[in-house]
């Protein structure tokens, strides 16, 4: 069983930054690929971001590349989504993912069916 926890939303104003985290714990230690997604009311569960499980790869939904940065930290089995420049229709419930089964090294994964286990989320709120 793997656990995420996800931290670090808020409400901020047009054009300020957040650090959501996730914290990845479980059964094993290992690197996952993951993912990060976004929900708003009414809407579905749309991808944000992902990363390869060694994380040198990432991927962006084109409406928040070069304002979203994704990293991830071994040491503390933690995935980081820097937000800047943040906007109202960033406005969403955030979740992170953790595909923990059938992966490739250097490939990330892009739907939330390729998830195998989610954090409770974390609402994020811009104000204009």
């Amino acid at each position: 069983q793997v656990q995420l926890v996800e931290s670090g939303g808020g409400l901020v104003q047009a054009g300020g930054s957040l650090r959501l985290s996730c914290a990845v714990s479980g059964r094993t230690a290992s690197s996952y690929p993951m993912g990060w997604f976004r929900q708003a009311p009414g809407k579905e569960r749309d991808f944000v971001a992902a990363i390869s499980a060694g994380g040198s790869y990432t991927n962006y939904e084109d409406s928040v590349r070069g304002r979203f940065t994704l990293s991830r930290h071994k040491a503390n089995n933690t995935v980081i989504l820097q937000m800047n420049s943040l906007k109202p229709e960033d406005t969403a419930v955030y979740y992170c993912a953790a595909k923990s089964s059938r992966w490739f090294s250097g490939r990330y994964y892009l739907t939330p069916t390729d998830y195998d286990y989610w954090g409770q989320g974390t609402q994020v709120t811009v104000s204009s």
